[in-house]
């Protein structure tokens, strides 16, 4: 068996860089936006209206209940698909929107951040959801007795402990979100894992492309998991003093 390390790394090397610009770019817009999703969802969670729980409680069941891998063809594929068959009656019934009707729905990188942001979005449901429960109940009775509203206790007092409490677990999910981009490579997203496996079968070097991809994730996960450490002794130092 010949292994040819030295090529693999100068002919794979520019793939890299281009996935890694799509691995970082997906993570980042998915990991902001399924922030914003799950501090949404989780005010929906703790809300007294129970049709809100119902929805909140829903959308995190089904997203943490099933493959991200079904989650990303189907928005590709099965949303794609319900889209054209659509297409005529919306053609028919707004005329004036046929020229400017897209003939796809979601391109393969729209689905990938949509499929990444609703993940991240239902972990940070429950992280965000445990960081409110974590601050003492003693400062929101303190607060209604000074006269603040529930709203202006939960902004000014409950979430900004909250989220520093949930700073670790935040990190670590972002972690985690990182690494789910790997998945998108089954839609056709060009980001790391899709431009190895397209060298990988096109020159038949597995080993070493595998390896070399590998390598690549580590040094960007490590990173994040550095950053994680020097957040979590942050936020054990601060509580303790």
């Amino acid at each position: 068996m010949n292994l040819d390390f030295e090529r693999v790394f100068r002919q794979l090397t520019p793939l890299m860089w281009e996935g890694v610009q799509v691995t970082v770019q997906i993570s980042v817009v998915a990991i902001i936006l399924g922030m914003i999703v799950g501090l949404i969802s989780c005010f929906m969670v703790i809300s007294r209206f129970r049709v809100l729980r119902f929805l909140a409680g829903s959308y995190v069941w089904v997203i943490r209940g099933t493959p991200m891998i079904v989650q990303a063809l189907f928005f590709l594929f099965g949303l794609n698909q319900l889209y054209r068959g659509m297409l005529p009656w919306i053609h028919n019934t707004f005329p004036s929107l046929v020229e400017v009707t897209p003939r796809v729905l979601l391109s393969p990188i729209a689905a990938g951040i949509l499929t990444v942001t609703l993940n991240a979005g239902a972990y940070f449901t429950e992280i965000f959801r445990a960081g409110i429960g974590a601050v003492d109940s003693g400062q929101s009775e303190a607060a209604r007795s000074l006269g603040l509203t529930p709203w202006k206790t939960m902004y000014k007092i409950i979430l900004p402990q909250a989220l520093r409490i949930s700073l670790p677990p935040t990190v670590n999910q972002w972690i985690i979100s990182t690494k789910d981009t790997a998945i998108l490579s089954v839609i056709g997203v060009g980001e790391l894992m899709n431009n190895t496996q397209v060298y990988a079968f096109g020159q038949f070097v597995f080993f070493e492309s595998f390896i070399y991809v590998g390598l690549w994730y580590l040094a960007i996960l490590s990173v994040l998991m550095i950053l994680a450490k020097k957040l979590e002794t942050w936020v054990s130092y601060d509580r303790k003093n």
